[in-house]
């Protein structure tokens, strides 16, 4: 006779389990990409369905209470043993599917062009790409690797290094020969700015090389750098934009470097997954396949 488990839902244990660890619904609602009063109502619901009360509601904060500090570790033990016995299903070790997380604009202007020299070598594997600029949980996600810019700190993954990055400004060709040719950082300021989601790295830039009367706050701001890039092909400005993003439009010639001034960018890319898998075989041929397409590029910066 089959036996009849009696469990909680399993949204509210999730809702539960994001409040204890960031004790707040606020942020646990960010996470699960709902609203903290969603957070808070599947708590109340779990608490009535147990019985007790979980959490204590202070004016600003909310606290573990006894019954709630026990049930956390083992709600925790839980994910992690159904994560563990779906991984596999969801990503196989040596074929099947390789889920990778990038953004959005690396994802657009290098791997996907990039992308065919890889599947034609492994036709076994069945990649997904995931572009999303949200950081991927991949105790919780069926994404095998991420490709993301920072300094390489990712504490409990491995990270590999794959190339620095500089910053500086692009545009099409013919905003070159227009009306007010761009022959110094100066002549910027009869032009129209194009900014992608980190904003300040304008102000950065013109900070760097000393440019005075131009306003790195105007300009057209877009929710990530493929949109500003495309928009700068299309001679609606001038981007600031970085290696290894713009090496196929610098190559193709429609993008230009107007100036040669770069600006060393702290946010590095890196190759990150969990160490557990280092050692599976379609994550290694992948890792060994992109650090070779990096350090091929003439542009590459160890």
């Amino acid at each position: 006779m089959a036996m009849a488990y009696r469990l909680p839902s399993l949204n509210a244990l999730r809702a539960f389990e994001a409040a204890a660890r960031h004790l707040s619904f606020k942020e646990a609602g960010r996470e699960l990409a709902v609203t903290a009063g969603a957070v808070s109502q599947q708590v109340k619901a779990l608490e009535a369905e147990l019985g007790v009360a979980l959490f204590r509601r202070l004016i600003r904060q909310i606290v573990l209470t006894e019954a709630g500090q026990a049930l956390l570790p083992k709600v925790r033990q839980a994910f992690q043993i159904l994560s563990a016995a779906t991984e596999g299903l969801l990503s196989g070790e040596e074929t099947g599917s390789l889920t990778i997380s990038t953004f959005p604009a690396f994802a657009a202007k290098w791997l996907v062009p990039r992308l065919g020299r890889f599947t034609e070598r492994h036709p076994e594997i069945d990649v997904r790409i995931s572009a999303t600029p949200e950081l991927v949980d991949f105790r919780r996600e069926a994404v095998d690797l991420a490709v993301r810019q920072g300094e390489g700190d990712y504490p409990g993954l491995r990270s590999d290094f794959l190339t620095h990055a500089e910053l500086f400004p692009v545009c099409s060709p013919a905003l070159l020969a227009g009306p007010h040719p761009l022959r110094a950082p100066a002549d910027l300021r009869f032009h129209h700015l194009l900014h992608s989601r980190r904003e300040v790295e304008w102000s950065l830039w013109l900070k760097a090389h000393g440019v005075e009367g131009v306003d790195p706050s105007r300009g057209t701001r877009f929710s990530d750098y493929a949109l500003a890039l495309e928009a700068a092909i299309m001679g609606q400005g001038v981007a600031i934009s970085r290696e290894p993003l713009v090496a196929a439009d610098l190559a193709s010639g429609a993008l230009v470097r107007p100036f040669p001034q770069a600006l060393p960018d702290r946010m590095d890319y890196y190759l990150v997954y969990p160490e557990e898998r280092a050692d599976q075989p379609k994550i290694a041929l992948f890792r060994a396949w992109i650090v070779a397409e990096m350090r091929a590029d003439p542009n590459w910066r160890a």
